[in-house]
């Protein structure tokens, strides 16, 4: 089982669930990917798998030396190139399609893209900064403000918050559930929204994957199964656990009157109060 796919966005769309709310939904066509390099601990010094998303428009007149690295997957060259885990023990082979199926509906997945730029910021976009009055009186409006001390340190401190380039970045959206897959298609559709714009090339893998579990395990853990032979020695450890003297009836009985005793006892202090009062 492979870590993830590489996808491109498509839109987003809505439902309505049971109650009449709107639930928003992001529209992604999730491969078909080709295995191109299978990397592995003793030749490359990790373990991973390169995949191509196989698109209409491939790469055009690519360099000799990118060439001859899909020649060996026996593919045709491809755009976009990544990289992601997959499972030990598992027969993997280049030149293989991964598809859309390695998803399964109510699985959490995470996305990374590129999300939108919005060019020069204010710090009051960029930041959320206050600024100050609107009145025509206020000469500090949109401003900044002061960016440093004067005496010591005499400088700006790394990492001011400041006017400048907005958005463009890397960024990861985690822990979204998958609706629904279509193989036939390609598509997936998660809940939520999605870094980047329409067109814009994602990166959806598994929440919740682990290298070392086998596939099967993976999608659906087994229950430990018990033999008869150790259910009856836990039996008769839980059996002698258990005290085996009981409390004799002579002690309930003195418990019991003590009981009584202290009951007797309050009701008396309470009427000599009563009577003082009166």
């Amino acid at each position: 089982m492979v870590e993830g796919l590489i996808g491109k966005k498509i839109g987003m769309s809505q439902i309505f669930d049971e109650k009449g709310n709107i639930i928003p939904m992001t529209v992604i066509k999730a491969g078909p990917c080709t295995i191109i390099q299978k990397k592995t601990e003793e030749k490359d010094g990790y373990s991973a798998l390169q995949l191509g998303l196989v698109e209409e428009k491939g790469m055009k007149q690519p360099p000799k030396p990118v060439q001859g690295h899909f020649k060996k997957a026996g593919v045709p060259p491809v755009k976009i190139l990544r990289e992601f885990r997959f499972g030990r023990g598992e027969e993997i082979k280049e030149g293989d399609q991964i598809l859309v199926d390695i998803f399964q509906e109510g699985e959490k997945v995470h996305i990374t893209g590129t999300s939108k730029g919005k060019g020069f910021a204010s710090v009051i976009k960029r930041w959320g900064f206050r600024g100050g009055k609107t009145s025509h009186g206020s000469m500090f409006h949109r401003a900044p403000g002061s960016i440093g001390a004067s005496a010591f340190p005499s400088r700006v401190v790394k990492g001011k918050k400041m006017p400048g380039h907005m958005g463009h970045r890397k960024t990861t959206v985690r822990n979204l559930t998958v609706v629904q897959t279509d193989k036939e298609n390609n598509l997936l559709i998660v809940k939520g929204n999605v870094p980047g714009a329409r067109n814009e090339y994602l990166l959806v893998k598994k929440a919740n994957f682990d290298i070392h579990a086998p596939a099967e395990k993976r999608q659906v853990p087994e229950e430990k199964k018990i033999p008869a032979e150790d259910k009856r020695l836990e039996e008769k450890k839980l059996e002698d656990r258990k005290p085996e003297e009981k409390e004799p009836e002579e002690k309930k009985q003195v418990v019991e009157e003590e009981k009584k005793a202290a009951e007797e006892k309050k009701s008396e202090q309470r009427n000599s109060k009563e009577k003082k009062k009166e």
